[in-house]
């Protein structure tokens, strides 16, 4: 047969022209369009769980409801974490093999980060849009520590969150003497007994509220008595990967009759604060924020002999400032100079 007969061959092609022939135009030369729906109908929620690249959300117009979803591809790399509040699109009844997208993060009102130590540059978020942080500490066994105290105290008020010291076991010991050496902050005190929550209860009332504490402090049990079924709740937000909920992410908690939530985050034993200023502190203090203004570049407000030109010194000679409250705050800036491990 003659090689021009077979479709295909040289004969066939030599009569095709330029006419005849599709060109697919290659990746980078295909245009393509920098719009982004708005989702405009997307369902408004609050991230409550993160596990290997899935994220667990609470829906507004049904908090009972958990829905899992994945980041949407135009969001890129942007993180992602527990007390975010997302727009959902796609499945977002909850079934089982349902799987909606996330498509929009709000901007934060708060921020609790942390570093892995303070020389590791890069922060991490860990919770998001919080109120409140609630330090859990215990007056005994284990000892109270002021060192975890402080670095928990720069990282709110660094985050724009109100600060709340809960010391635990008053049974075994008196909170006086410990709580005293924060009076002059002005920071809310509350006092547990054994199975004893009441104090804590107005606290979280209504609001998004985060615990953190040293493993032993009681925390653990803290949460269970706000939210009577804490266990079943964590396995059911921790159920979207192939893993329990473990140690190294936060899992925000329902309260009952929906009057709040409560975000324990057991990951958390130190913080590092590579990533705050002293003025970052400072600067949580209505009274205290316009004084530094007056202070040199780079002053880490600690006074003399490391900063002898800081302007808060002026303040306490002019009266204005307590001298007590500059002592209690120096003491907590001091957090920003002693290494985590040694907290």
């Amino acid at each position: 047969m003659p090689s021009g007969s077979r479709g295909g061959g040289r004969g066939e092609t030599s009569r095709l022209d330029e006419s005849d022939v599709r060109v697919r135009p290659g990746r980078g030369t295909r245009p393509r369009s920098k719009r982004r729906p708005d989702h405009a109908d997307a369902t408004e929620g609050m991230v409550v769980g993160v596990d290997r690249g899935r994220w667990t959300c609470a829906p507004d117009a049904d908090p009972d409801l958990r829905v899992t979803a994945m980041r949407a591809r135009e969001l890129g790399r942007t993180p992602v974490v527990v007390g975010d509040r997302v727009g959902l699109v796609g499945d977002v009844s909850g079934g089982e093999d349902a799987l909606a997208r996330i498509v929009r993060v709000s901007e934060r009102a708060s921020v609790l980060r942390r570093t892995a130590d303070d020389t590791d540059p890069y922060e991490r978020v860990v919770v998001a849009n919080a109120s409140h942080l609630i330090i859990v500490t215990s007056l005994a066994d284990p000892l109270p520590r002021t060192g975890f105290v402080d670095r928990a105290l720069v990282a709110a008020y660094a985050g724009g969150l109100t600060p709340v010291l809960c010391l635990t076991k008053a049974d075994l010991a008196d909170p006086e003497p410990f709580a005293a050496q924060y009076a002059e902050l002005d920071l809310p005190v509350v006092v547990t007994r054994a199975g004893d929550p009441e104090q804590v209860r107005p606290v979280v009332d209504g609001r998004v509220t985060a615990l953190v504490g040293h493993s032993g402090v009681g925390k653990s049990t803290l949460v269970n008595q706000l939210v009577p079924d804490a266990d079943r709740a964590v396995g059911v937000v921790s159920g979207v990967g192939k893993g329990r909920h473990t140690s190294t992410s936060a899992v925000a908690l329902a309260l009952p009759d929906h009057r709040g939530w409560v975000i324990d985050t057991p990951g958390i034993r130190s913080f590092g604060l590579a990533h705050i200023a002293p003025d970052d502190v400072v600067a949580a203090f209505g009274d205290l924020a316009t004084a530094i203004e007056d202070c040199p570049r780079g002053c880490s407000h600690l006074g003399p002999p490391a900063d002898p030109e800081c302007a808060l010194d002026a303040e306490v000679a002019a009266g204005r400032l307590p001298e007590g409250r500059l002592e209690a705050l120096r003491r907590v800036l001091t957090a920003l100079r002693i290494p985590a491990w040694e907290t």
